[in-house]
């Protein structure tokens, strides 16, 4: 263990020295200067200080407080040699962080008794900081652990829903994205942010529950199957509500959210307004938009041009005005993104060059059923 030794007089460093060397495993670091020992100090972790009190500015009494103030020097022990018995010199010394006392002259055994006590005491904290540090990171691996199964339980969850529709899973990561880019864009924290990139691939897991009959329907829905159709909102909601994962409880508002309308006339709630939830108005904006300019089955791929026309149309009925807003003034990066996670295989269609049946009903049309 390492002794840090301020002391203006050589002689007194001498005998420091030389009473250090009986303490097992210790070595002296000597300084006549206090200013110096600061310096060394800031780049050095000593074990144990002893610092005489009456020196040149900075004398023992300030050379403890800013030691203090250097990073990771909060606990390490400091003795004061003085042969000031003044009361109030010692409550100014505890006050600036000294730890313990030894009067002048030195007693030597009183010296290396106080030393070995006060070296154990910085034994003991080392053991602790060493224990809580790797305690620390067995947390951090746990964590990690717990946070890559519950990706992956976002991943296989969403893949499966992919799986039984025609959407491509480059969708999901760009509406992802695309709901991200607006979250960043109103000002949610980077937590949130998170979250939400998570969390809307999950919402149309309910589809899991819609018969294959009406999902891959590649005409006009009739009434009966229209409600079949909406009920995956629903069951989406019932799949992943009572998970104690943050980002699943998240997926779970999307899902039930998603498909109300601004104005109202949404499902399965018919919630409008700001009494849908943030995420799910974010997503709606994110899910349309790329099925919009996306291909299916029922429909052709629209332009970026047709698709913006259609959802600032739908600014104030289907979306949230202040997010439409938000979502055009990220655009540049919604195209980014749309280049960067691009299908690897489009969807089979006769003729997508053709404009779409308009018997289709619009959420039919836009591929977002």
């Amino acid at each position: 263990m390492q002794i840090l030794v301020i002391d203006d007089v050589a002689l007194n460093l001498k005998l420091m020295e030389h009473l250090i060397r009986r303490l097992p495993d210790c070595s002296s670091v000597l300084f006549d200067s206090s200013v110096d020992a600061l310096d060394w100090s800031a780049a050095n972790d000593p074990d144990l200080v002893i610092v005489d009190y009456m020196m040149p500015t900075p004398d023992g009494l300030e050379f403890a407080a800013r030691f203090r103030e250097l990073p990771g020097k909060a606990e390490t022990p400091i003795l004061m040699v003085t042969a000031n018995t003044d009361p109030e010199i010692r409550y100014q010394a505890l006050e600036a962080g000294i730890n313990d006392f030894l009067n002048k002259p030195i007693d030597r055994t009183e010296l290396l008794s106080r030393a070995r006590n006060m070296l154990r005491l910085r034994d003991a904290q080392k053991q602790l900081q060493g224990r809580a540090a790797w305690l620390e990171s067995e947390v951090r691996a746990a964590t990690a652990e717990i946070a890559a199964r519950e990706l992956e339980t976002i991943v296989r969850l969403a893949r499966a829903a992919e799986f039984r529709d025609p959407e491509t899973g480059a969708h999901i990561q760009r509406m992802a994205h695309f709901s991200q880019l607006v979250g960043r864009r109103i000002g949610l924290s980077e937590r949130q942010q998170e979250i939400l990139l998570l969390a809307a691939p999950l919402h149309d897991v309910g589809k899991l529950g819609t018969p294959d009959r009406i999902l891959l329907k590649p005409g006009k829905l009739t009434p009966e199957e229209w409600e079949v159709m909406k009920q995956h909102a629903s069951i989406g909601h019932e799949i992943l509500r009572e998970s104690a994962s943050p980002v699943i409880q998240a997926g779970a508002e999307i899902a039930w959210s998603h498909h109300e309308k601004f104005d109202g006339t949404g499902y399965p709630r018919g919630l409008s307004g700001e009494a849908i939830p943030l995420f799910g108005r974010i997503v709606a904006i994110a899910d349309v938009f790329d099925a919009l300019t996306s291909i299916r089955p029922y429909k052709r791929r629209w332009s970026i041009d047709e698709a913006s026309a259609y959802m600032r149309e739908q600014s104030g009925r289907h979306f949230d005005p202040a997010l439409i807003d938000a979502f055009f003034e990220v655009l540049p990066d919604v195209i980014d993104v749309m280049a960067r996670f691009r299908d690897d295989e489009e969807p089979r269609h006769e003729d997508p060059g053709t404009t779409p049946p308009r018997d289709l009903p619009p959420q039919r049309l836009a591929g977002i059923a």
